[in-house]
C-alpha cells in the first residue's frame, strides 16, 4: 500500500485509514480487536482514526484495552484522534446539551485523556473535531504548542473546517496544519465545490476523507438520489469488473487531485480487503463524471 505524507513536513500515513468510530458496535472481545488491528496492519493499513467522543467516549478505551495486550503494536501504527465536541454522555456528567469547547485547557485535558485511554504516550495527529463559533484561535494555538512541546502530540490539524477557518488557525501557527478531515462522497460533494479541496491541493496537503459510503445509504437508501447513484455505480462496477459499488466509490474519491486518504469504517476484515483493492481501479474521466451527474441529477453546467 502507498504511504503518503499528508503535508511535506507532516505525518506519513497509509493510503487507506482504519476508522474506529463504530468499534463498540462490532461486539468484539479485546483479543478480537487486537486480531483485527493486526490483520489490517498486515494489509498495509497502519493509520487508525479515533475521536474522544466515539462510542459515547468508549471507543478509545476499548482500542487501548486491545493495544495493551500487545504494546509492541504501537510501533507499527499511527494514531489520529480528535477533540472539541462535548456530549451529554461525557464521563464528567455535567453536560446538559451537545456543544463545542476549543479552549486551551479543554483541548489539552482531552488529548491527555485520549493518551490514557489509548495506552500510548503520544498521538501522531490531533485534530479539532469541528469548528467552534466561539473558538479563539489563539487558545487553540496555545494548546497545540503545549502538547507538541511536551511530546504528547506530534502533528496537529483540523476536521470539517471551512477554508477561512483553516486559514485563520494557520495564521496563528509557525508550523503547518497537517490536514483537514472532510466528508467526501458521491452523496456529499460539498468539499469538491466549496473550495476545501482546492485549498488542500494549493498547499499540497492530503485531506482525510470520512463517510465515503455515506453511512451505508449508497447501499440501502430509498431516496431518488441514492437510487440514481446506486444504479450508476452498479453499471460502472460491471464495466470495470469491480467486486462491489464500494470499490467504485473509493476509486472515485482516490481520483481527486488533492489525493484524499479514505477512512474505512468497517470492522469486517474482508470488507477492508475489498475496499483497498479499489486502489487498482482507474476510472475514466467520463465514468467519474457519470457518478457526478447521478448525484446531482443533471449534467455539468
Amino acid at each position: 500500500m502507498k504511504r503518503i505524507k499528508t503535508e511535506v513536513n507532516g505525518p506519513e500515513f497509509s493510503q487507506f485509514i482504519a476508522g474506529y468510530w463504530r468499534l463498540m458496535e462490532w461486539n468484539m472481545t479485546p483479543q478480537q480487536r487486537l486480531t483485527f488491528l493486526k490483520q489490517h496492519v498486515e494489509l498495509g493499513i497502519t493509520t487508525c482514526d479515533h475521536a474522544d467522543i466515539y462510542g459515547n467516549y468508549e471507543c478509545e478505551a476499548a482500542f487501548g484495552e486491545a493495544l495493551k495486550l500487545d504494546p509492541s503494536m504501537r510501533d507499527s501504527i499511527e494514531i489520529v484522534s480528535k477533540c472539541g465536541i462535548r456530549l451529554p454522555s461525557a464521563p464528567s456528567g455535567d453536560i446538559a446539551l451537545p456543544h463545542y469547547n476549543t479552549t486551551t485547557d479543554y483541548i489539552v485535558s482531552q488529548a491527555e485523556q485520549s493518551l490514557k485511554n489509548l495506552h500510548t504516550d503520544h498521538l501522531d495527529l490531533l485534530l479539532i473535531h469541528r469548528p467552534d463559533p466561539l473558538m479563539n484561535v489563539d487558545d487553540i494555538a496555545e494548546a497545540f504548542s503545549r502538547l507538541k512541546q511536551d511530546g504528547k502530540v506530534k502533528h496537529v490539524g483540523v476536521s470539517n473546517f471551512t477554508t477561512s477557518q483553516f486559514d485563520l488557525l494557520q495564521s496563528r501557527l509557525d508550523y503547518p496544519l497537517a490536514t483537514n478531515q472532510l466528508e467526501i462522497s458521491p452523496v456529499n460533494m460539498a468539499a469538491l465545490h466549496d473550495g476545501s479541496l482546492d485549498q488542500m491541493q494549493q498547499h499540497r496537503i492530503a485531506p482525510m476523507a470520512w463517510s465515503c459510503l455515506s453511512g451505508g445509504s449508497l447501499f440501502n437508501g430509498q431516496d431518488e438520489k441514492s437510487k440514481r447513484l446506486r444504479a450508476e455505480l452498479e453499471i460502472i462496477a460491471a464495466e470495470v469488473g469491480a467486486e462491489g459499488i464500494d470499490q467504485i466509490v473509493y476509486a472515485w474519491v482516490l481520483a481527486l487531485p488533492s489525493k484524499p486518504l479514505p477512512i474505512i469504517g468497517s470492522g469486517k476484515i474482508e470488507r477492508v480487503r475489498q475496499a483497498i483493492r479499489s486502489a487498482d481501479i482507474t476510472l475514466t474521466r467520463q465514468q467519474w463524471f457519470r457518478i457526478w451527474v447521478a448525484s446531482n441529477g443533471h449534467n455539468v453546467p
